[in-house]
């Protein structure tokens, strides 16, 4: 297996501070889970087309809950969290 460094960007942090606190434990379950690996089949790992092309990188989303995805990208051994919240994350 793959040993990641993480990291997440202020747009992340600012976004998951405005969930409801309820889904927090959501987010820590996934994020527990996605820390080593975040490929794992549970997480649900896809390619996010309209973020890969913005960013000009390959974009993924984990399934948090629900609607609830974060997204991310894999740059030179690290993991960038991009942003946590609902489908319109996409159009970022």
């Amino acid at each position: 297996m793959k040993t990641y460094r993480y990291v997440a960007t202020p747009t992340f942090w600012r976004n998951f501070r405005k969930l409801p606190r309820k889904q927090w434990a959501s987010v820590r379950r996934v994020w527990a889970i996605f820390k080593s690996d975040p490929f794992d089949s549970r997480l649900g790992t896809h390619k996010i087309n309209s973020l890969s092309a913005i960013f000009g990188r390959t974009v993924y989303a984990v399934v948090v809950e629900g609607d609830l995805r974060i997204t991310f990208y894999i740059e030179d051994g690290t993991v960038v969290t991009t942003n946590v919240g609902k489908h319109a994350i996409y159009k970022q």
